[in-house]
């Protein structure tokens, strides 16, 4: 079983970081132009100006590469400032949350991945072993939290968090309306007060 994990660059040689950045932004151009199918580990080679046995050496498959091109770009993309209010943050992250899934070449890639674990079971272990979402998604649940006075430190409380907006993205090619999503979330979250 595969193990991602992270920065790979302490194995064998050191990473030159500016093949390892041309290999990271050829993956990303490939995929937007060829789609996942037509991504290869020769054309990434070529793209970035690298010899294939470079990329071999840092990754094995091109799930591999494409997974640490989002990692970086979803921290950066998802990360949101504080806000002074749960709804406020709610809604914040789920629009940031919209837009890389829908604008973002990282989500793109993020979809292109999660299509490919329906049926790639080394994908699939992949993306169980490095989740890109639930980062962002748990600090912007520990300062909604925080405003509620309670702790939403559940993978279910990820899930609810997330799940509307990559199943609408996902099945719709849209995701839900933000505002009302934030509403249902924050009436689930809110301590009744008896």
């Amino acid at each position: 079983m595969y193990r991602y994990a992270g920065d790979m660059s302490t194995i064998g040689r050191p990473r030159s970081e500016a093949a390892r950045q041309a290999v990271l932004e050829a993956v990303d151009d490939l995929l937007v132009e060829q789609g996942y199918a037509g991504v290869t580990m020769k054309g990434i080679a070529e793209r970035a100006g690298v010899g294939r046995q470079t990329v071999y050496r840092w990754w094995s498959t091109t799930a591999e590469i494409l997974l640490e091109a989002c990692i970086g770009d979803a921290r950066d993309e998802l990360r949101t400032a504080p806000q002074p209010d749960a709804r406020r943050e709610i809604h914040g992250y789920l629009r940031l949350l919209e837009a890389f899934l829908l604008h973002s070449h990282a989500g793109l890639a993020y979809r292109a991945l999660l299509g490919e674990t329906q049926h790639d079971t080394v994908v699939r272990e992949l993306l169980a072993d490095a989740d890109i979402l639930a980062p962002s998604a748990r600090a912007c649940l520990e300062r909604v939290g925080t405003h509620l006075e309670v702790e939403l430190t559940e993978e279910l409380h990820v899930a609810e968090l997330v799940g509307p907006v990559v199943y609408g993205v996902l099945s719709m090619g849209a995701a839900p309306d933000l505002h009302s999503l934030a509403d249902h979330l924050l009436a689930a979250w809110t301590p009744t007060r008896g």
